[in-house]
């Protein structure tokens, strides 16, 4: 039977209560924390609390929740209902010992016996049924957190400009995305269930333990402050870590891709043993960092376990000695003992809950900066459509450089008249890609404007201008998916007779319908298992369902054999047939017969004019190209300007 009378205990609780409550939120103590903030508190209001005195970190969190409450705020409800009755069940576990001690075995009363076991019973019961819907919405709304910052960041990805990528590796980029989306994930369920389960549950066995005895619970609570103490002096660097290993794992991950896409180049140049030691030396790397952040995390571990230790063996001997000695209550003993011990793991958990925490903040962050990156080629809010006529194309007093790089191009100006073909050429580097790509606006201009029909293309929407034009690069890049897929890009909802079509304007249509399955034939990793003649007409047949007035053409035939250059100079042929053409080409027959070609050298125009009349320029630089081209070609192959 309980000693204690209840006058004394309710007065014992009241104190205990006052003594706890202003422990935890006087306004010393926030001035302390506002002076001292990597200190840190004991318990988890107070980690919260340090959370919020970074403004960043403050800044990150309501993010989070604002993008994300609303779409799940249902389902955490019902989740931290859950949480609740898990709190709940398991606080009513450890109260229930003092009636199994007092009730049943001290007054050994068998109904009661058979009452408290069906109580206990019902009570693990509704606790495990709560804790797997708790696991199942948890996971469910974690898995759909995944896929929808998945949509988020692609979509990111499509939006960043052709700049981006020239200045970021795109499988470390990937790699990157992965994990910080995995962290992302983790930041909103360790707020969720440190909040609504370990938070709730730590405080409902405080209050049996309260309950049971005051004295001794605010005797144990003394070593949570130590506790505090040394755990914040860990999240500090934790950021740093967290951060170095995100970029560690992307380098990995972006070493193992890249060996499978240039796995040909690689074994072509026994590069095996350099990069299993290149490859080898990054796993090392990432191994070292992610066991120094499991050093940080477990060396909280000694000291929580240690302190617990030291406050549960003091409750059981000064409990004991108060029964032993005192007539004290066992069953109100054995009660606090198992609610001490019960509280053991949330009040570890929300111990660590800041080094965790931190490390998911970095992942968060980094997403972030990735999802807020402008893009470079923004439209204007003013941007309008783009009305294509004739499809006349003027460079104006052009100046471009890449970033803080040497000039590209400067103050160029040059003509693509309407309907007919435009030839780029010149020594390597001159300028001459680089101009095919600032057409399409990849890149914004340093100095001058670029007009299609009047229009300087800096004043409209970029996907109107884009649609208006068709592109062909000398390395075709083919997609996940079917040869159909892959020509219907260049027009989304075409029909599979328009694909086909286009496919035979391509000089396409008999290799794909000699394979198995025809159209439908998927595609290998970046078209890997068509020949590089094949990719390139499939290129080509995309660029002619799309059906633009404009065509670009980057020396679309340069890396292919004599055949496949015949079959797809023709496909070119038909492709280019009234339609505006700017090509950058090194093979005569694609550069004799263009109406205009046009003599770029060090990012300027040289010379214009037709072949006829550049030729006969004998001291000018084209001339000089084609009479080196000349002599370097054989009688049997097609001639090519020499560069050289």
């Amino acid at each position: 039977m309980d000693m204690v009378p209840e006058s004394t205990r309710a007065f014992r609780l009241k104190r205990v209560r006052a003594i706890v409550i202003e422990g935890l939120f006087s306004p010393g103590r926030a001035a302390r924390l506002q002076k001292y903030p990597e200190q840190g508190y004991p318990v988890s209001i107070e980690n919260f609390r340090n959370v919020a005195a970074d403004p960043q970190a403050q800044a990150i969190v309501r993010r989070v929740i604002r993008e994300n409450w609303r779409h799940y705020r249902s389902r955490y409800a019902l989740a931290i209902l859950c949480m609740v009755v898990v709190a709940a069940t398991t606080a009513y576990s450890a109260y229930i010992i003092k009636d199994i001690v007092n009730e049943v075995f001290d007054k050994k009363q068998l109904e009661m016996a058979w009452l408290v076991s069906g109580i206990v019973l019902g009570v693990f019961v509704l606790k495990g049924v709560a804790g797997f819907g708790q696991d199942v919405i948890l996971n469910r709304i974690g898995n759909n957190i995944i896929a929808r910052y998945q949509k988020r960041a692609y979509d990111q990805m499509l939006r960043l400009g052709v700049g981006f990528y020239h200045d970021t590796r795109s499988a470390y980029l990937v790699g990157q995305i992965s994990q910080n989306i995995a962290g992302l994930r983790n930041l909103l369920n360790q707020i969720i269930t440190v909040v609504a389960r370990d938070f709730l549950t730590l405080v409902g066995l405080i209050f049996v333990m309260i309950w049971q005895d005051p004295m001794m619970t605010l005797g144990s609570l003394i070593v949570l402050p130590v506790a505090g103490y040394v755990i914040s002096r860990y999240v500090k660097k934790m950021k740093t870590l967290s951060r170095k290993e995100v970029n560690l794992n992307a380098r990995v991950n972006s070493a193992m891709i890249e060996t499978a896409q240039g796995i040909t180049v690689l074994k072509a140049f026994t590069m095996e043993e350099a990069m299993e030691a290149k490859v080898g030396s990054l796993i090392h790397q990432a191994e070292k960092q992610s066991n120094r952040i499991a050093l940080v995390n477990a060396r909280t571990r000694p000291l929580t376990e240690t302190l617990g230790g030291i406050a549960i063996a003091g409750a059981i001997a000064f409990g004991g000695w108060r029964v032993i000695t005192h007539g004290g209550n066992p069953g109100a003993l054995l009660s606090f003992l198992a609610a001490a011990m019960l509280a053991y793991d949330p009040a570890r958990r929300l111990a660590a809950f800041r080094v965790q925490f931190e490390k998911s903040l970095v992942n968060a962050r980094m997403l972030y900066e990735l999802l807020d990156t402008p893009p470079r080629q923004a439209d204007k809010p003013d941007a309008r459509d783009i009305v294509v006529d004739k499809g006349e194309v003027v460079l104006e007093e052009v100046s471009f450089s890449y970033g803080d790089a040497e000039t590209v191009l400067s103050a160029i100006s040059l003509r693509a008249q309407a309907g007919k073909t435009t030839a780029l050429v010149g020594p390597s580097g001159g300028g001459k890609t680089t101009i095919i790509n600032l057409i399409q606006r990849f890149h914004d201009l340093d100095s001058g404007r670029i007009v299609v029909d009047g229009q300087d293309i800096a004043d409209i929407a970029v996907a109107s201008l884009r649609r208006h034009i068709s592109y062909v690069s000398q390395q075709p890049i083919l997609f996940e998916g079917s040869i159909a897929d892959n020509i219907g890009y260049g027009r989304p909802g075409a029909s599979r007779a328009e694909i086909e079509a286009a496919a035979k304007l391509a000089q396409a249509h008999e290799f794909i319908v000699a394979l198995p399955d025809g159209y439908d034939t998927e595609v290998g990793e970046m078209g890997a298992n068509f020949s590089g003649g094949q990719r390139q007409r499939l290129s080509i047949a995309r660029a002619v369902l799309r059906d633009a007035p404009i065509l670009l053409l980057d020396e679309a035939t340069s890396a292919l054999d004599n055949e496949s250059e015949k079959l797809v100079q023709q496909a070119l042929d038909q492709l280019m047939k009234g339609r505006t053409t700017i090509v950058v080409a090194h093979r005569l027959s694609t550069i004799r017969n263009a109406d205009r070609i046009v003599v770029i050298d060090g990012g300027r125009v040289i010379e214009e004019g037709d072949h006829a009349t550049l030729v006969g320029k004998q001291e000018g630089l084209y001339s000089r190209l084609y009479r080196l081209g000349m002599a370097n070609s054989d009688a049997d192959t097609e001639q090519e300007l020499s560069y050289g």
